[in-house]
């Protein structure tokens, strides 16, 4: 793996954790009702993820151009951060979901 390809690994480890830390943020928002705040955290979740993808999608470029693309333990690495903050995302869109149901339901009861 050359060095232009660990440097696109780590890049893509570092921007899907950062995404996933965003989809967490939102969740947490979510939970104590805050909606906007919660929605505001997962724009910012997509907006990393498709930086993530650009990395991702370089390296997928490589290879479809007939470049090898050494595949190690820290493509495997930052390939799964990439699928975990995707999860998370998708997660964390029903999670506020759910929460505003919850939030419909109690503000039902207290009436």
């Amino acid at each position: 793996m050359v060095d232009t390809e660990y440097a696109a690994a780590f890049e893509l480890i570092a921007i899907a954790g950062d995404s996933k830390s965003e989809s967490m943020q939102a969740i947490e928002c979510a939970r104590e009702f805050q909606f906007e705040e919660a929605k505001e955290h997962l724009k910012k979740a997509n907006e990393k993820l498709k930086g993530a993808h650009g990395s991702h999608f370089s390296l997928i470029q490589k290879e479809a151009s007939g470049e090898k693309v050494e595949v190690n333990l820290i493509l495997v690495h930052a390939e799964d951060h990439l699928s975990g903050a995707i999860l998370m995302k998708d997660q964390a869109e029903e999670f506020i979901e759910l929460y505003q149901i919850i939030k419909e339901l109690k503000d039902q009861i207290k009436r």
